[in-house]
């Protein structure tokens, strides 16, 4: 008898609302059409070092469309290319890809599809290049990824950081501050742009257009003139002064990926105190943004891309991204995929729209 195709579904990096909808679409659309098998790989690439599983069967992910999180659970550690292990009390890398191919090979997995951002789909590509059949799906809330237009989970994170936005603004005209909203985003602004605008923020800071403190300390002036004796900055947790640097809240030694940032909007506020005779407060969003239901749009979008990369299989297109061009779906090679992330250009048009309406940059 004739073996039934067998796929692997790995979700790894930070989780975001939207997996388990791509998950769900995935299993069902090759179970139904195809009459596939599904291998849900656990815990990210830790589960494909260590030989972790479970198999998901069409009840398996029945509901699960409305869930935060991957119910495959993930990794932002594990790198099979550069996998921290501890020797003696001391930390050092090691080439663990050798038993990934080795797992895969016993799995008789005929494609593995692996749901994660810029990071994940790098590892993905490596793993092509080994000869490995892959299909990436793009998952990121920072919107950051290279060859797609838009990736589920951005949506559900710009709705939460536009909920705190809004809550803010009422204490910040009450108490007459300068209040900081602190959204993720580590080289791409894409969250603080979209919900800046969306909350009414007066100034936007982001990875892509470094600050000039004196110049946002000019544009508060400007509003007090005005009767304005608020403002609102919502800035990314990337955002750096000209010729200064990001301000890091920890260091992961067995990460592949060590730098943690956050705490800029603290940073800054401290320093525009001293300059201005105005209170301060800041609002770290942080994991807020990753968790919850996703919105219905990601919902929607999130089962698009799972469909298309059960197309992509059946189509033998390996080593492709699910991509979004435009309003159709298509696909990227996750060899450009991993030349980097997808940043904000200075001249593009929500930025120019934002300054038009009165919005500052700190430029």
């Amino acid at each position: 008898m004739k073996r039934k195709k067998r796929i692997a579904i790995l979700t790894g990096g930070g989780d975001c609302p939207g997996i388990n909808a791509v998950i769900r679409a995935i299993t069902k659309k090759a179970i139904l059409e195809y009459d596939m098998q599904i291998i849900g790989i656990k815990d990210g690439y830790e589960g494909l070092i260590h030989n972790k599983y479970r198999t998901l069967s069409y009840d398996d992910v029945s509901g699960i469309i409305t869930l935060g999180g991957t119910i495959l659970g993930t990794s932002k550690k594990a790198n099979p290319f550069q996998y921290a292990v501890e020797n003696g009390g001391q930390l050092k890398f090691e080439d663990r890809s050798h038993d990934v191919l080795k797992n895969i090979e016993a799995l008789e997995i005929d494609c593995l599809v692996c749901i994660g951002g810029d990071g994940t789909l790098w590892i993905t590509n490596r793993l092509y290049q080994e000869g490995v059949p892959v299909i990436g799906v793009p998952k990121t809330i920072d919107n950051d990824i290279r060859g797609t237009d838009i990736t589920f989970g951005f949506d559900s994170a710009v709705a939460i950081a536009t909920e705190g936005i809004d809550r803010i603004h009422t204490t910040a005209q009450s108490h007459h501050r300068i209040m900081f909203v602190e959204v993720m985003g580590h080289k791409a602004g894409w969250i603080a742009l979209h919900s800046g605008i969306a909350g009414g923020g007066d100034v936007i800071l982001i990875p892509e257009i470094p600050y000039q403190i004196d110049k946002i300390v000019q544009y508060i002036h400007q509003r007090r003139k005005r009767g304005r004796r608020f403002s609102i900055i919502v800035v990314a947790e990337g955002a750096k002064p000209v010729g200064g640097e990001v301000v890091i809240q920890k260091i992961v030694k067995e990460s592949s990926d060590p730098i943690r940032l956050g705490g800029i909007s603290l940073v800054l506020g401290e320093q525009l105190e001293k300059i201005i005779s105005l209170e301060t407060r800041a609002v770290v969003m942080g994991h807020l943004q990753r968790g919850g239901s996703p919105t219905p749009f990601d919902r929607v979008l999130a089962t698009r891309l799972g469909s298309k990369a059960v197309d992509l299989m059946i189509e033998k297109s390996y080593g492709k991204m699910v991509s979004v061009q435009g309003d159709r779906l298509g696909d990227f090679p996750l060899s450009r995929v991993a030349e980097g992330p997808r940043l904000i250009p200075e001249d593009h048009e929500l930025v120019t729209s934002a300054r038009e309406i009165g919005v500052s940059f700190g430029v």
